[in-house]
């Protein structure tokens, strides 16, 4: 039996301590840098540093909105969030506290947690825009040449059907022609609606180069125009033989005429030797006594 108020004392302070064993009680550091990385509508939210000995927690909202909570962005010892699938609103704009707290298990006796704000971040009108793919076919005259645009993929998806950039920008969104002649360095630009686009203006015969990316005039003009795409050239009816053929197939194909040229004057020489051997012989040979 406890007999000094001393005695109940340590009791209570080991029973304390007992409880608590599993319960952190000091801040945790303050994430940095949140920035909101975006491509096609795939939304990452990023931060530094790294955690060692507590955890991040993110926390989204529309813009003036009740915060919502991503399950897989819960205690988690990363520094990045995938928030594409919840970012259904493509329209509206959003904003995301990143929450530092005890690691996944631990308790604590915080009621708030140190976080930090993100910037506010509107999907259609930020997310970067991917490279487009395209093909190229001239017409049978080859006065006018038509570009088959493969509009980029999204990260979203509705009834079970992956979207385009089409998809979502519907007549906002065009494309920008960049072309030129091969070889040459000056630049003309066509805007088209369409993401089959033909090129009337084109010299007859020449060899043209192509490049094409995403334009959306109603965004700022620093998130306008999409990724360039890769350039693509037409055929030169006019090309010389070093422009079609590379210098070794050029190469190989000499050595192999010269060979020809070569086998062809040996055989020559030498039939022409073997009939003089054989007149020589002939002519040596003494007449038969009749």
């Amino acid at each position: 039996m406890l007999t000094t108020k001393w005695e109940k004392a340590a009791l209570a302070l080991l029973i304390l301590l007992f409880l608590n064993s599993n319960a952190v009680t000091g801040l945790y550091p303050r994430a940095q840098t949140v920035t909101w990385k975006s491509t096609n509508f795939k939304t990452i939210l990023t931060w530094e540093p790294l955690p060692t000995d507590y955890s991040y927690t993110v926390e989204f909202s529309v813009v003036s909105r009740d915060k919502q909570r991503n399950s897989n962005c819960i205690r988690i010892s990363t520094t990045m969030c995938d928030l594409t699938s919840s970012l259904a609103d493509m329209n509206a704009c959003y904003v995301a506290d990143v929450l530092s707290e005890p690691p996944l298990g631990v308790t604590s006796d915080l009621t708030e947690f140190p976080y930090i704000s993100s910037s506010r971040f509107c999907p259609a009108n930020e997310t970067d825009i991917g490279r487009p793919d395209f093909k190229l076919e001239v017409s049978n005259y080859k006065n006018k040449t038509t570009l088959f645009v493969t509009e980029p993929l999204t990260a979203l998806f509705k009834d079970g059907r992956q979207l385009n950039i089409r998809d979502i920008f519907l007549e906002k969104l065009y494309y920008k022609v960049t072309y030129r002649k091969n070889k040459s360095s000056g630049k003309k630009v066509f805007i088209s609606k369409m993401s089959v686009i033909e090129l009337t203006d084109l010299d007859q015969g020449e060899s043209y180069c192509f490049n094409i990316q995403a334009f959306i005039p109603s965004r700022s003009s620093n998130k306008q125009l999409g990724e360039l795409s890769q350039t693509q050239c037409s055929d030169d009816d006019k090309q010389s033989v070093f422009e079609v053929y590379s210098v070794g197939v050029i190469a190989t194909a000499i050595l192999l005429i010269l060979l020809l040229i070569i086998i062809v004057v040996v055989t020559i020489v030498c039939c022409r030797h073997k009939k003089a051997a054989l007149k020589i012989e002939k002519e040596g040979v003494p007449l038969r006594n009749i």
